[in-house]
């Protein structure tokens, strides 16, 4: 699920604009050897297979970038709060937009470009180099490159259009800024969820009807057992740019459709296939955009209420290096990133322990509406393989980076959990139309 889209707390939002608009990168690629783990045949048991040496050096680096961005996330706003920028920005956007609400804009345009900059050697290593070494990317250098500047572009103007906001209410309300924010937020966070998938999402994926006509109607077929009613499936041509899996369902009201990369349709049979599927409509019929909404809504309430309590403090402490005295002057924007950034690393095993319960009950609604273990646990093979996934990673990346059940786990449940067999009642079955 793209936890972008559900984001509710404006600052935090304005910190991570790209990840909500791009769609949250995951730190995935292809195996192109001959290691890669052999198809399952037989209908037992599937056994947890060992990571390959490329998984594992794929691993091993992906938790040093990391540290890095962890690391670059605070380091590079600290450094344009302490060297005076952030207030010589200030003075510019005020020439600039010269109202206050052209100057709290011109201010977010100013930082963001500035940022891009500085972040751009980081990010083509990361998101293009790196990712063309293992295998994962396919697309050429001046479409990443592409995709990089409409997300630059989408970035200066949401958060130009947001920001104004909460630099509102620091001005108006000091003592309760963080809570009429964090719940002004809200309904944003529920826009952005409607309208990203018809006005977003086309801007980096090309769209199209399902290739293969059988394949869409038993995919509408599982999706009318599942009681998701009046949606459309759409297949992705993203081989062009990847040789990752992936699918998901989208949307609310007239917007929900279930998506499908190309990619995924080519490496998965039919049986594993609709098992995804399965998992993927869980998240909708169990209502978890809901649920994560409220939940994000509660973490950007107290990520934003631990800034207001701390942040005077340090400004007082260092306003002649800031070169402001208060919070509402928007040259603050870097110094509220950085606390709204060292909280959320601080909760992220919470944030991400509520993710990994979701995912878990998808998983089980997925095997419940298709009862066929077997094809559950070998899609969890061909995801390992073609993602390049550690299927037992460390407890470093349990904690702060796993928002989805580990590989093992998620094997081990699918070659268990069969109450189907022996007769019981299925946690979800009430839900299900009719008779698989």
């Amino acid at each position: 699920m793209n936890k972008g889209l559900i984001a509710v707390a404006v600052l935090v939002l304005a910190a991570a604009t790209r990840d909500a608009v791009a769609g949250q990168q995951t730190d995935t690629a292809v195996a192109t050897a001959q290691e890669q783990t052999p198809t399952v045949v037989a209908q037992g048991p599937v056994a947890v297979p060992e990571p390959s040496d490329q998984a594992m050096r794929f691993y091993r680096t992906g938790m040093v970038w990391w540290s890095v961005f962890v690391s670059w996330g605070i380091l590079i706003p600290a450094l344009i709060l302490f060297t005076g920028l952030s207030a010589r920005m200030r003075n510019l956007a005020q020439k600039i937009g010269r109202k206050w609400f052209f100057t709290i804009g011109a201010y977010a345009a100013l930082y963001f470009l500035l940022r891009y900059v500085v972040d751009f050697p980081l990010d083509y290593l990361q998101g293009f180099v790196r990712q063309h070494a293992y295998g994962l990317s396919n697309q050429s250098f001046g479409q990443w490159l592409g995709d990089s500047l409409k997300t630059l572009l989408l970035t200066v103007v949401i958060v130009g259009l947001i920001l104004p906001g909460p630099y509102f209410f620091l001005k108006k309300s000091p003592r309760r800024w963080w809570l009429y924010t964090a719940v002004v937020a809200v309904p944003f966070g529920i826009f952005f969820l409607v309208v990203q998938p018809i006005w977003i999402a086309p801007l980096y994926d090309d769209f199209g009807p399902m290739r293969d006509s059988e394949l869409e109607a038993d995919i509408l077929a599982l999706a009318d057992r599942a009681g998701i009613e009046g949606t459309r499936v759409f297949e992705v041509d993203k081989s062009a740019d990847t040789e990752a899996v992936n699918a998901y369902v989208s949307g609310f009201l007239n917007t929900k459709r279930i998506v499908l990369w190309d990619t995924i349709v080519a490496k998965l049979n039919r049986e594993q296939l609709l098992f995804v599927m399965g998992h993927e409509m869980a998240h909708y019929v169990l209502r978890h955009r809901w649920y994560l909404i409220v939940f994000y809504a509660v973490l950007g309430l107290c990520s934003l209420y631990a800034a207001h309590r701390s942040v005077d403090w340090v400004i007082r402490r260092f306003r002649r290096q800031f070169g402001f005295d208060r919070v509402s002057d928007v040259a603050s924007l870097p110094l509220l990133i950085i606390l709204i950034n060292v909280f959320t690393l601080v909760v992220s095993p919470v944030e991400l322990g509520f993710s990994r319960m979701l995912e878990h009950e998808a998983d089980r609604f997925g095997l419940e509406i298709t009862q066929d273990n077997h094809a559950a646990a070998t899609s969890w093979l061909v995801l390992q393989r073609e993602n390049l996934g550690n299927p037992r990673p460390g407890p470093i990346y349990r904690l702060f980076r796993a928002s989805h059940p580990v590989l093992a786990d998620r094997i081990e449940f699918s070659n268990t959990y069969r109450p189907w067999e022996a007769g019981e009642d299925l946690k979800y079955g009430h839900l299900f139309r009719g008779r698989r």
